[in-house]
């Protein structure tokens, strides 16, 4: 049914944050040779493409999201022949590799930075944004950094300013410099032509800057508590109107190789954020939606949501929908209880390309991490407002043994407390595990053509149960979402067929009566017939 279609329109992503996910050396973190050993249960599990976080060599003071060489693997997740290794096994099992490309910034360790900050004469100092002191010595604007503080950092020994929008070891690269787009073009074919399958492009809204770097505007609906960058509305440190132009030349080199995808982090209202897919869709694949990760969980702002995301969406492009990911509080603990095979369920039959967080299809929680235990840097800068983003990262629950068999030491982040009960042994083979649930869903997905490319319509929202449509060629399926804690109905007089899969794992084969009832939680998928 997909001879027609790119693998990224009816594929499902999975995201590994490879620090976490199997550690084969016994140090206590992930790596590589971890991946490779796992590969056989994201096959089992259905996926079509891993997404690794970054492993390119790094000072770690971001967890690789400082990045001191774009063309090697960093000793701690091994070889570039490990690598290689991984791209080999994973197509052998007919899996795509996508990595995280961070081209907005470097750790202030690699070269170009060391080479940039050494003398203002020096050939890549534009490389870089740097600017003078402002009036008696301050920075040069306002600008606030997401990670805490102001975004500039002064150098003493060249008597100037850069700017960093995260921390002050992630200098931005300066995109207005047209050699560092043809350096990071170089970076992308050199991983292409390695046989990477795509990337996701780290805070893709923020390549480049206001060219006259004026004063951010305050913004009227800051309230204490929130985190201090809020402070300001970022209108030209982000999302600014050249970045279309880069995102544009980026595509290009992805289109010099064939079946290749272009991802965007891109955390921006719905208007804003379809704008990446490009003038005549040349711009990114699939512009990151991570709307369903904030919006609050309930049947009519959800519906409404899908609705304004279709409606919003260019002709022709294709949505993509993100439950959980490596910032963000994991699923099973921001909705609780049986709302996590809700959100399962939805993640899985709504229109486009859905994106799994690993861990997600086990249930695994957001572990509490103690004060002395926090490894985070924005939790680290900003204490006390609950952005630590170390309890979404833990290690991957494989068995009941000591350390989960994640690892055979103890492992760089703490496990939580029920993963002897909560792991991949146990729930494989409980037919009623979540996991059982997320691998019943992906094989009902790749079996029904209307789930996986189908048309998307809105059937029935009231009070808290959201019901829609899917229907490719003759082929339709109905599904019924309880959003509520007690039972619903749905009227089903006139439609014809029977239960596919429910979120209890119980219903299947169950023909369709005139009022379908829904036990509080519970999800239905209907095949429809006629």
């Amino acid at each position: 049914m997909h001879e027609n279609f790119a693998w990224w329109r009816f594929g499902i992503l999975y995201q590994i944050y490879p620090r976490s996910f199997q550690d084969s050396n016994g140090d206590g973190v992930g790596d590589l040779r971890g991946v490779i050993e796992r590969l056989p249960y994201l096959r089992e599990l259905g996926v079509d493409a891993l997404w690794l976080s970054p492993i390119f060599p790094s000072p770690m003071e971001d967890f690789g999201y400082d990045i001191a060489d774009y063309t090697g693997i960093d000793p701690v997740f091994g070889s570039l022949n490990d690598f290689d290794a991984l791209v080999v096994a994973a197509h052998d099992l007919g899996l795509k590799i996508v990595l995280d490309l961070v081209p907005n910034h470097t750790s202030d360790r690699h070269p170009w930075f060391i080479e940039s900050r050494s003398s203002r004469a020096n050939a890549k100092r534009d490389w870089y944004i740097w600017r003078d002191p402002k009036g008696e010595g301050g920075p040069p604007n306002n600008w606030l950094s997401e990670f805490g503080g102001s975004t500039w950092e002064f150098d003493a020994d060249t008597g100037q300013y850069y700017y960093h929008a995260f921390l002050r070891s992630q200098p931005d690269l300066n995109w207005r410099n047209h050699d560092v787009r043809r350096a990071m073009h170089d970076v992308m074919r050199f991983w292409l032509r390695r046989g990477v399958d795509g990337f996701r492009v780290d805070v893709m809204w923020h390549l480049i800057k206001d060219d006259l770097l004026r004063d951010n505007p305050p913004n009227p609906d800051f309230i204490s508590g929130q985190q201090p960058y809020q402070q300001l509305i970022p209108l030209y440190s982000a999302d600014r109107p050249e970045v279309h132009e880069i995102v544009a030349e980026m595509r290009r080199v992805i289109d010099e190789f064939d079946d290749r995808v272009l991802i965007g982090e891109i955390y921006l209202p719905l208007d804003k954020l379809v704008t990446y897919y490009g003038r005549d869709l040349a711009g990114a694949h699939l512009p990151f939606n991570f709307a369903l990760i904030s919006t609050p969980w309930n049947a009519r702002t959800i519906a409404k949501l899908v609705g304004d995301y279709e409606a919003a969406l260019p002709a022709g492009a294709w949505p993509n929908w993100v439950l959980g990911n490596h910032d963000r509080q994991r699923i099973a603990s921001r909705v609780g209880g049986d709302q996590a095979r809700i959100a399962a369920m939805l993640l899985l039959t709504l229109r486009g390309t859905p994106t799994l967080y690993y861990g997600d299809e086990i249930g695994m929680p957001q572990v509490e991490i103690r004060p002395d235990q926090v490894r985070d840097p924005w939790e680290k800068n900003v204490p006390g407002l609950g952005v630590g983003r170390d309890g979404c990262r833990t290690p991957m629950q494989w068995d009941s043994t000591l350390y989960a068999g994640f690892s055979t030491a103890a492992p760089w982040l703490p496990l939580d407390r029920n993963f002897g009960a909560d792991n991949v042994a146990i729930e494989r083979h409980d037919t009623g595990s979540m996991l059982s649930l997320y691998r019943a869903l992906i094989r009902l997905r790749s079996e029904r053509p209307e789930l996986a490319l189908g048309t998307y319509k809105l059937v029935s929202i009231a009070e808290a149960l959201l019901v829609f449509e899917r229907e490719h060629q003759d082929q339709r399926s109905l599904v019924a979402l309880n959003f509520g804690c007690v039972s619903a109905e749905f009227d089903a007089a006139g439609l014809h067929g029977q239960i596919l899969l429910s979120t209890f794992m119980d219903r299947q084969g169950e023909a369709i009566p005139k009022r379908l009832a829904l036990r509080a939680s519970e999800g239905l998928v209907v095949g429809l017939l006629g």
